[in-house]
This record gives structure tokens, C-alpha cells and sequence, in this order.
């Protein structure tokens, strides 16, 4: 059987690709981009290891998604698992949005790249950050529409950024935001 090593799920999103989501991050990655949102995908370790079907069952269970979005860490690292989920919960109806810090020409063929409607690809480049577009983080990032699912009608969903209070008290962020709204909300600069 094999395992997915993941670092975080979120059941249900609208900060993570077109329409309410599930976005699922991996653990591990070969890319390491500097200035990466989340360096703490990069090692292998500190991930829960999960079989892809268990993923499966857990996403469909979820009602009210028009699909899955896998970021990174790097989805790529980890093609065979990822692509048997992928090809499962399309079968089943819902969309896949794969992000990658490689680029679609040198992406060897996978069953992950197959399953993927939606790819973006490129490394992030923290000196060129994006302003109009939804999703990406620098402007060389590009969207390859895989199938006709969606189209560039796409780019008029803003970007978004949601915050998570778990009862415990922990707080997770996902999303995009640039780095001046980030370190507002850390100061308490609410304008």
C-alpha cells in the first residue's frame, strides 16, 4: 500500500484554488524556493504518513466541494500515490488543482500530471511578486488548463486569506497574502 506523507488538510477552502476546495499540503520538497510560505513543507520528516485511499474516502466524504487543490511542499516528489488519489476523486467527479516549483516542460509523465486539471508551475521568486492574479506568489508562475474543467474566467476569483481559530486555541492561516499584509496582522495594523 502505499503512503502519501502529508503536512496538513483542509477540509473545506476558498482560499486555495476555484470554488470550495479541499486543499491537501505534502511533506517534502526538492524545490525549496527561497522565501517559500511554507518552508516547513521542504524536510520529509514531521509529516503524517497516509494511504491514498484513506485520503480518498476522507475527501469524498466532504460535501459541498467542486474539488481538491495539492500544493507543497511538492506534489511532484510524490507522483505515484498522488496520482492514484488524484485519479480517484476525479473519477468521482471533482476537479484537481496541482501546484508545482517545477516547470510543466520538465515534469517526466505521471498518473499525478494526467489527473491534474488545473497545473501551476514555477519556482516562487520572492523578488517578483504577483499582484493580479489569484493563487500564485510571482509573476513567472504560469496556469495550464489540462482539460477544458476551467478556463482563464478563473483569474476574476480574488486572492483570499482565511484564518482558523481550533477550539484549543491554536491558529492556522492558508491562502495568499503579501508579505505587508502578513506583518500587519502580526502587529495588529488593522487599517
Amino acid at each position: 500500500m502505499e503512503l502519501l506523507n502529508l503536512h496538513r488538510i483542509v477540509d473545506v477552502t476558498a482560499a486555495e484554488g476555484p470554488g470550495l476546495r479541499c486543499a491537501v499540503w505534502t511533506q517534502g520538497c526538492s524545490v525549496r524556493c527561497p522565501g517559500c510560505f511554507n518552508p516547513q513543507t521542504w524536510t520529509t520528516r514531521g509529516g503524517t504518513l497516509v494511504p491514498w485511499q484513506d485520503l480518498v474516502s476522507r475527501v469524498l466524504a466532504i460535501e459541498g466541494i467542486e474539488g481538491v487543490t495539492l500544493l507543497g511542499g511538492e506534489p511532484f516528489d510524490q507522483p505515484s500515490p498522488l496520482g492514484e488519489f488524484a485519479a480517484a476523486v476525479r473519477a468521482a467527479g471533482l476537479s484537481v488543482m496541482t501546484f508545482t516549483g517545477n516547470v510543466l516542460e520538465e515534469l517526466p509523465p505521471s498518473k499525478l500530471l494526467d489527473s491534474t486539471d488545473l497545473l501551476v508551475d514555477g519556482p516562487f521568486l520572492a523578488d517578483r511578486p504577483e499582484l493580479s492574479r489569484p493563487w500564485v506568489g510571482s509573476v513567472n508562475q504560469r496556469f495550464h488548463f489540462l482539460t477544458d474543467r476551467y478556463d482563464e474566467s478563473i483569474f476574476t476569483t480574488p486572492n483570499r486569506l482565511e484564518l482558523t481559530i481550533a477550539p484549543d486555541g491554536a491558529i492556522e492561516l492558508n491562502g495568499f497574502a503579501t508579505t505587508e499584509v502578513l506583518e500587519a496582522l502580526l502587529e495588529g495594523d488593522h487599517r
